[in-house]
């Protein structure tokens, strides 16, 4: 198979993989994992060209930060690595989270995440989710510091509005913005994607795949999701909400069948297109654990869907039934 395309990461940045892989999954979050299993995915990815690899210091308290190291360290002029700050839990509540911003715990926080990675440098570093209790300038000031201290090569951060990005910009260039978007999730198109596209700004796309639910693999998180699955505190995948969203993949069957492709493959294709309607580079990271699905979503980067699939797919953000998030404060929506 044929590595993947490439875009550039923010301006000047290195040129990655036209689609990363989100990392999550493989020890945190989603149930029982196969160790084994996600390494060699690990390493099927970087043979298709996937080279932006994304974790966070929150991901089961720095162990998916541990559990990925060795492949970095193994391929390290190879890969691009990006973790994340910004929410802080305690082990005994894990889906509780409290969001940090202040200079002090930027500090800390990175320098335990360069220990877990075994890393000199991260190559990307995002602010997870904005504490608006800390003024923007000293949490970038911050985060700038760590560039010119070489601890960090590029900053990047995630569920923030455009006038945060612009201010954000304005202190010190970013790189990238990482954002929920998907067939399910488009509200970043109304702010943040222009803004991103006026400053050369790389959109990072995480959950492309709804987590999951857009590929078809589960209707209901409550009946068949385990009770360690994050998905089961999310309200569009219970209960009534579940059921009704459950319908709106039936435009995204009909185009998959016109392609031979799968529900997912169709989403990500959807998600990889938005660079050519927006005009700005876009690499999203679904996370997977399997070899197998790895390559399933890489081969959605050679799909081009035509404007009557588009049409199709269109009005299916509008008809989603629920929240992203129980506390939709942990995202952008709420201060557009």
């Amino acid at each position: 198979m044929t590595p993947i395309a490439t875009a550039q990461l923010g301006t000047g940045g290195p040129q990655v993989g036209v689609q990363g892989l989100g990392c999550m999954g493989m020890s945190w979050a989603y149930g029982p994992t196969d160790g084994d299993e996600a390494r060699a995915t690990l390493e099927r990815a970087l043979e298709l060209g996937v080279t932006l690899y994304d974790t966070a210091d929150a991901y089961g308290h720095g162990e998916n930060e541990k559990f990925i190291a060795p492949f970095v360290k193994a391929h390290r002029d190879d890969v691009v690595i990006a973790t994340k700050f910004g929410i802080s839990s305690d082990p005994a509540t894990p889906f509780k989270r409290v969001i940090r911003n202040d200079p002090a715990y930027i500090r800390s926080c990175v320098d335990a995440s360069l220990r877990r990675l075994d890393v000199d440098a991260i190559d990307l570093y995002y602010m997870h989710r904005r504490d608006v209790s800390v003024p923007l300038e000293d949490c970038v000031g911050t985060m700038a510091e760590l560039v010119q201290a070489g601890k960090v090569r590029q900053l990047g951060l995630s569920e923030v509005t455009g006038p945060e990005l612009r201010e954000a910009h304005a202190v010190h260039p970013i790189a990238a913005v990482q954002s929920e978007w998907s067939l399910f999730s488009r509200d970043i198109e109304a702010g943040v994607v222009p803004a991103a596209a006026d400053l050369g700004v790389t959109l990072v796309p995480y959950s492309p795949l709804g987590r999951g639910f857009l590929t078809g693999s589960f209707v209901s998180a409550d009946s068949e999701l385990g009770e360690d699955d994050f998905r089961r505190q999310q309200p569009r995948f219970t209960g009534d909400n579940a059921a009704t969203n459950a319908l709106l993949l039936s435009p995204v069957r009909t185009v998959a069948e016109a392609h031979g492709a799968t529900l997912g493959q169709v989403a990500l294709a959807w998600v990889q297109q938005r660079a050519a309607v927006h005009g700005l580079p876009v690499v999203p990271i679904p996370g997977t654990r399997k070899r197998t699905r790895v390559e399933e979503n890489t081969a959605a980067t050679d799909i081009v869907l035509t404007d009557e699939d588009l049409t199709v797919l269109e009005p299916i953000a509008a008809q989603v039934a629920g929240d992203r998030y129980t506390d939709m404060n942990f995202t952008s929506v709420g201060r557009e």
